[in-house]
């Protein structure tokens, strides 16, 4: 007896063990043109993603699907989970400025640096996922009950939907966070950037 969850999820950039849990990941770009701070922003806005939660769109974007596989064996009226696997497919969406060796360098400074900021965000979105991947495949790997399967796959659910929960409160909670100190975050990138073009390692 074999059960499949899928469970999609989107998380995105506000504005701005042992488990073989595993992830494939996909990147796509949208372009975005202008040669100055306040066009390139505006591209973003109006370029970027768009959540269909919220109807805004952002810089960036991570769209995940949680694939949840389980196995049942069932003997002398007693089921218990044989094997369980989970793994995520993760696509994630950048941008892309088409116009950066025209633009003068202290814009090209400050888009390399939020690019660069945008990207880890949305890698860190991946992280997350992975982490719960590997929570959910070892919370219900090896899952026993005391009647038959009807009763486990149950219960069964009813734990992959908590731990789904615990993911996308801890997604949430991570895109607070990054939103509060997006400003100091982007200007303390911006100082050590600096510094490495003033020592010479950067152009």
């Amino acid at each position: 007896m074999k059960t499949t969850f899928v469970l999609p999820l989107l998380a995105c950039l506000a504005a701005t063990s042992a488990s073989a849990a595993s992830m494939t990941r996909s990147y796509s770009y949208f372009p975005i043109s202008g040669l100055t701070l306040p066009e390139i922003e505006s591209q973003l806005r109006t370029r970027g993603p768009k959540l269909e939660s919220t109807g805004m769109r952002h810089p960036g974007a991570t769209n995940l699907a949680f694939n949840t596989s389980v196995d049942y064996v069932e003997r002398d009226g007693r089921c218990h989970v044989s094997d369980a696997t989970v793994s995520v497919k993760a696509k994630v969406t950048l941008p892309r400025w088409r116009n950066r060796n025209r633009a003068k360098q202290e814009v090209r400074l400050v888009w390399d640096t939020l690019a660069k900021d945008i990207k880890r965000h949305e890698e860190s979105h991946l992280s997350i996922a992975k982490n719960h991947a590997r929570q959910l495949e070892d919370a219900i790997d090896g899952m026993r009950g005391t009647g038959p399967c009807a009763a486990l796959e149950k219960r069964v659910k009813a734990k992959v939907a908590e731990i789904m929960d615990r993911h996308d409160a801890a997604q949430a909670r991570f895109d607070r966070i990054e939103s509060i100190n997006f400003e100091s975050r982007i200007m303390r990138l911006l100082r050590y950037r600096l510094e490495q073009i003033e020592a010479g390692r950067l152009k």
